[in-house]
């Protein structure tokens, strides 16, 4: 196996603590990576490890109408099902792709990465070089059921993770042939997100990094190009990308993308709450039309401000941020957490146990004030990853029935339980 990404700093560095601020430059830099599983809940490395298996066994092969969201197609192809709505997202397909390579399991990686590259992949048109954001699990536009499929255009979060998937599988596994040559796929992605303005042909489609913004974008077509999501910025993602992307001002553009996207987390976070939209303007303001609301998209800005700050330590803001969420939270009722509210805490909708948002809860915690952090590691811990057990059903809830977690929060809950258990790591060039 590869070694973890040490870009110029010692492995000396004293293991880091969760309740102080991490060493300089943070766990990418060190290599030193809190288990908080451990630190907080005094679990051994093999109760840790038989936790993660577990999780990761449920997902990709548990009960096929219960329990899993991997799926195979085909003997060297497979997907990651949204078994709720019937269909497959590039979201989905980047996930499974990024906790496969975290867990280490390559033919699983390539065969989500198979499935992409043949079904969602644009090879011509304008939108050449993108991924569909949805398809029908046979790949076309239209559910078994008849139903067509919406949004057959990119969303730029499935880009974005792809892009880090590859490449930690380049520096874990080394490159393979064609489609597994992962560092070359991911540097042609990444460059047709920065560049797209550029080709001729293009109808309209616009690159996934606003040039003059430096910002994700949340759709790269029509009215979606003049905003973001808060949830799409992933600035410990990008900060790899610009020491990693071939051009060097493509590096120095995405080193600005990463600070961008900090300063957003900062304008779109409600300064009593730290709740944040679904959707925002470049500037943080909500969306008036969509965006003035958390939902299901922005449960992920719970856990991506913490992910940066432990894995770069560059703004202390997200320590101040993650304790405001997690103060949120801890007020709530332990049973019924409000998974879709107006800015200010109003509550619009309850969730019950909220499995995705515990996951992005615990995440929270590496950033975190261990008293506030603490208690959301445990109640990761202490929960199951969201089953259909009991339900008749095979996948598809019945009208007035709660939509299957299965895929959503199952995801979000394994990311939880990958960086709880300082899992969830930075795989770089081995001569780096």
């Amino acid at each position: 196996m590869k070694t973890l990404l040490l870009l110029g700093a010692s492995l000396s560095c004293l293991a880091l603590s969760p309740a102080a601020p991490p060493p300089p430059g943070g766990a990418a830099l060190t290599g030193e990576y809190p288990n908080l599983f451990k630190t907080y809940l005094g679990k051994s490395q093999a109760e840790i490890d038989t936790k993660l298996a577990g999780a990761f066994q449920q997902l990709f092969y548990g009960d096929p109408f219960t329990e899993r969201i991997y799926y195979t197609a085909s003997p060297d192809t497979a997907y990651i099902a949204d078994v709720g709505s019937r269909d497959i997202r590039s979201e989905g397909i980047s996930y499974g792709l990024m906790i496969t390579v975290q867990m280490d399991q390559r033919a699983e990686f390539n065969a989500l990465w198979k499935w992409a590259k043949a079904h969602m992949f644009y090879t011509e048109g304008p939108l050449q070089g993108y991924f569909a954001w949805h398809r029908a699990y046979d790949g076309s536009m239209t559910r078994s059921d008849g139903s067509e499929i919406r949004g057959g255009g990119p969303a730029p979060d499935g880009e974005n993770w792809m892009v880090m998937a590859l490449f930690f599988a380049s520096h874990r596994w080394g490159d393979g042939e064609g489609i597994f040559n992962y560092q070359r796929e991911a540097q042609e992605l990444l460059k047709m997100m920065i560049h797209k303005n550029a080709p001729s042909g293009r109808g309209g489609v616009k690159a996934m990094f606003h040039p003059a913004h430096k910002q994700i974008r949340f759709v790269p077509e029509g009215p979606g190009t003049e905003f973001t999501d808060p949830s799409y910025h992933t600035p410990h993602f990008t900060e790899l990308f610009a020491r990693w992307a071939e051009d060097p001002a493509d590096r120095a553009f995405l080193a600005e993308v990463a600070q961008t996207s900090r300063q957003l987390f900062r304008d779109a976070a409600h300064p009593e709450t730290g709740i944040m939209p679904n959707y925002s303007n470049f500037d943080g303001t909500p969306l008036e039309r969509w965006g003035r609301v958390f939902d299901a998209d922005a449960w992920r800005t719970l856990g991506w401000p913490a992910m940066d700050w432990s894995w770069w330590g560059q703004d202390p803001w997200m320590v101040e941020q993650s304790n405001r969420i997690l103060r949120f939270y801890a007020a709530q009722s332990a049973d019924d957490w409000p998974n879709k509210m107006k800015l200010d805490g109003t509550v619009e909708r309850r969730g019950g146990l909220a499995p995705g948002l515990t996951g992005m809860a615990a995440t929270a915690a590496l950033a975190a004030d261990p008293a506030l952090g603490k208690p959301m590691v445990q109640r990761l811990w202490d929960m199951k990853l969201p089953s259909d057990v009991g339900r008749d059903t095979d996948g598809v809830m019945a009208e007035g029935e709660l939509r299957s977690q299965r895929y959503y929060d199952g995801l979000l809950m394994m990311f939880g339980l990958l960086n709880s258990s300082g899992q969830f790591r930075v795989y770089g060039p081995v001569d780096a």
